[in-house]
Order: structure tokens, then sequence, then C-alpha cells
């Protein structure tokens, strides 16, 4: 599922949320029938999630970060192995603070997906990406969604979410507000006019 809405409809506080990362005034976050606070310790080591900014350690070199995001998550490490798929070889010795925001990026990316996550939430991901990590983060994400994982994916990139999303969910002012389809022709076109016609409407709505 791809979540898409402008910036500042509130994708970032939504996934956030929904990884108890911060707690609604209102609502609530159910796992498997289960309010969040109340899921195991042991489910997490199953879910894969890059939010903001990349998960590394500064003064850990790319190949260090890799291991220690492995047994954070009760994995075993492939460190190599993911590595060579992420094409960080180049940098496998390098500190994370001397990395290029690109490479930063693979680093969090593969540190995410390394253990084969059931559950994936990424937020942005193609953010600071060459055309080449984009592709290898594509094709990381197919291969977990064929292998059954859930996948929820935020971004404004239309036309890289509608490769490989399933479903297409529009975010307008806090608010899940439709869906598009996702082979659909002109999508930002159709992305435009529903954000337009919801901000209409609550203007209408103030406005009585």
């Amino acid at each position: 599922m791809a979540l898409i809405g402008l910036n500042g409809a509130g994708k970032t506080t939504l996934l956030r949320t929904a990884l108890g990362m911060l707690r609604p005034h209102t609502g609530t976050v159910l796992i498997d029938d289960m309010p969040i606070q109340a899921v195991p310790q042991a489910t997490w080591a199953h879910v894969g999630h890059l939010i903001e900014m990349p998960f590394a350690y500064p003064e850990l070199t790319t190949r260090e970060n890799l291991r220690v995001a492995a047994l954070l998550h009760r994995a075993t490490p492939t460190v190599e192995e993911t590595i060579a798929q992420w094409r960080l070889d180049l940098y496998a010795g390098r500190r994370a603070r001397r990395l290029s925001l690109g490479n930063r990026q693979r680093l969090g990316l593969a540190a995410a997906l390394q253990h084969q996550p059931r559950v994936i939430v990424l937020d942005e991901p193609t953010n600071a990406l060459d055309p080449a990590g984009v592709i290898i983060l594509r094709d990381a994400l197919i291969e977990r969604s064929r292998a059954g994982a859930a996948v929820l994916v935020s971004s404004h990139h239309l036309d890289e979410v509608s490769r490989i999303a399933d479903r297409i969910v529009v975010m307008n002012a806090g608010r899940l507000i439709g869906e598009l389809p996702p082979h659909g022709v002109d999508l930002e076109h159709q992305f435009f006019e529903l954000v337009r016609s919801d901000d209409e409407l609550r203007e209408e709505a103030v406005a009585r």
C-alpha cells in the first residue's frame, strides 16, 4: 500500500503513530486485534522501518551498522550479502557519518530490510536515492511483498509508487480522503483533483 499526500498532510505522523513512536490523543492502534501497548516485544523483531532519517550509528562503519541492525532484530547477520545487494561495497568500511546523503539512505534501507521483515513501513524511502538505488529498493519491496510481507510506503512520487503498489491511499489534512487506481491514467491529475475537492469541502464546512 502507498500512502500519498502533499507535504504536511500528516503521513509521517500517521506512520510514527502506527509504529508506536507517538501516542494518539484519540483513537487506538491495533496490531493483530491487540492494542499496540500490549504487543509482545518479539513481534517488533519482524518489523522493518525507516521514518524520516536513516538508521545509522555515525561512528560505526557501514558493515558494523548492518551487523548491529540485524542483531537488534534478533536475526542472523547477512552483512556481506546485504552490502552486495545494495551496492555498498565501496563504503563497507567507511563510517556512517562520512557517507553521502544517498548512501546513508541506502544504508538505512538495507538495515530496515535485511532481516526479511514481515511488516515494512517506509517514509519517503526514495529521498536522495539515485536511479540505481531506486531500482534496488523497488526490487527489494516487490520481493518481500511476494514473500507475504505487508508493505506500507509513504511518498509524493506517484510515478514510482504506481509501479509497485496494489493500493494507493490519499491523505489530506490528517485524514484519508480516497484511493487512486495503481495503474490508472494521469494519476497526478487525479491526485490533485481529489485534494482540491477535499480542500473545497473543508472550506465550505468552515464557512457555514
